[in-house]
C-alpha cells in the first residue's frame, strides 16, 4: 500500500467528510448559501430579475460601496475602524467638481480629489496613531466635521455640467456587457488587496497586529506606521469613490453618500472579518458585496420602502456581529454560571459547617 493509505503514527489525516464539514461551515459557505437565497427572492417577487440587465443594477447600489469596503477591512483586520468614509465620499467629490467649476481640467481635478482624500485619511491617522485616540471617536468626529466642511462650501446649490463621456459612466455599462464600471474597478482592486493582505509580509502583519498588536509591537512590526498608511490608502479610495459617485449622479451635492458608512461597515463585517480584528477575508467581503447588492435590487423589485430596507441592513450588520461569536458568548455564559454555582455551593458548605 502507499504512504498515503498508511500514514506513519502521529501523522494521521482527517476523515474526508471532517474537511468536507469544515468547509460548509466556513463564512464564506455560508455567505454563498445567502447569495443563493437573496437571488431566489428576488426571482420569485419579479420575473425579469433573472437578466443581465438585473447585473447592471446590483453594481449600481452597491459600486463606491464595495470599492470603499476594501481598504475598511484591512483597518478592520488590525483591530481600529473608519466611520468617516461616506464624509471622505462627499467632500472629495464636491472639492473635484469645485475645482473643475473654477475652470480646472477635469483630470486634474479627479487627482487632487484623490489627493485630498488622502489628506483626510492621514489626519484621521495622526490622531489615532500619534496622539493615541480611540479610532472609533475620532472617526465619528471626522464624520461630522468633513461633512461640515462639505455644507460650508456648497450649502444648498448643485455643480454640474462635467463631461459627457465621463459624466456616462454611472447610466451606461462598459460596452458590450451589463457590467457597471465601479463594479470593473472594484474587481481589481480587490484582488490587488487579496493578493497583499493574503500572500505578502505587509498582509501577515495586518493580522499579527489585529490579533495581538502589542506582541506584533515587540516581534518588530511597524505597528503605528502600518496603521497610519492604512488610513491614508482608506481616504485616497474613498477620493476615488467619491469621484466616480459624483460623475455617477453628474452633480455635486454636500451630503452626497450621506449614511453610506452603515452599508460599508456591514458589508465588511458580513464578509466575516472580525470587529474585534485578527480575522477576515477579502473574498468573504467580495461575496457580502454581491449579497447585499442582490438583496437590495431584490426588495427594490418587491417595492419595499427604502426605510424598511435599512431595518434588514441593520439586520444583517448586527447578525454578523453576533453569529461569529456565539461561541465566545456561550462560554463566557457558561463560566459565569459555574462560578455562581460555585459560590452557592461554598456559601451553602459554609453555612453548613458553622451548624
Amino acid at each position: 500500500m502507499s504512504d498515503a493509505e498508511n500514514p506513519e503514527p502521529g501523522t494521521e489525516t482527517s476523515p474526508p467528510w471532517h474537511e468536507l464539514l469544515r468547509a460548509l461551515i466556513r463564512w464564506e459557505s455560508l455567505l454563498v448559501v445567502l447569495l443563493l437565497a437573496s437571488i431566489g427572492y428576488g426571482a420569485s417577487v419579479s420575473p425579469h430579475f433573472l437578466t443581465s440587465t438585473t447585473l447592471f443594477f446590483i453594481g449600481l447600489n452597491v459600486g463606491e460601496i464595495a470599492i470603499i469596503a476594501l481598504p475598511l477591512t484591512l483597518i478592520i483586520i488590525t483591530g481600529e475602524i473608519d466611520l468617516s468614509v461616506a464624509s471622505m465620499l462627499g467632500l472629495t467629490g464636491l472639492f473635484m467638481a469645485e475645482l473643475f467649476d473654477h475652470g480646472w481640467p477635469i483630470w486634474p481635478a479627479i487627482f487632487a480629489a484623490i489627493l485630498l482624500g488622502g489628506v483626510l485619511g492621514a489626519f484621521n491617522g495622526f490622531l489615532i496613531t500619534r496622539l493615541g485616540l480611540p479610532s472609533l471617536a475620532v472617526t465619528i468626529g471626522t464624520l461630522t466635521l468633513y461633512r461640515g466642511i462639505a455644507q460650508g462650501i456648497l450649502p444648498t446649490d448643485t455643480i454640474s455640467g462635467f463631461p459627457q463621456g465621463l459624466a456616462n459612466i454611472g447610466v451606461v455599462p462598459i460596452p458590450h456587457t451589463h457590467i457597471y464600471w465601479s463594479v470593473l474597478i472594484f474587481l481589481v482592486l480587490a484582488v490587488v488587496f487579496g493578493v497583499v493582505l493574503h500572500a505578502t509580509p505587509l498582509g501577515r502583519s495586518i493580522f499579527a497586529i489585529g490579533a495581538n498588536q502589542e506582541a506584533a509591537f515587540y516581534s518588530g512590526i511597524r505597528v503605528k506606521r502600518i496603521k497610519f498608511w492604512l488610513f491614508v490608502l482608506s481616504g485616497m479610495i474613498c477620493g476615488l469613490a467619491g469621484v466616480l459617485w459624483t460623475l455617477r449622479f453628474a452633480s455635486a451635492r454636500y451630503d452626497s453618500g450621506i449614511g453610506l458608512e452603515l452599508f460599508v461597515v456591514t458589508a465588511v463585517l458580513l464578509g466575516g472579518v472580525s470587529i474585534f480584528g485578527g480575522r477576515g477575508t477579502i473574498v468573504g467581503v467580495v461575496l457580502a458585496v454581491a449579497v447585499l447588492g442582490t438583496l437590495q435590487t431584490a426588495m427594490t423589485a418587491d417595492l419595499i420602502p427604502a426605510q424598511d430596507q435599512n431595518i434588514v441592513i441593520g439586520g444583517l450588520l448586527l447578525a454578523s456581529v453576533i453569529v461569529p461569536n456565539l461561541g465566545d458568548i456561550y462560554r463566557r455564559g457558561r463560566d459565569r454560571l459555574q462560578a455562581i454555582v460555585a459560590r452557592r455551593h461554598a456559601a451553602v458548605v459554609a453555612k453548613e459547617e458553622t451548624t
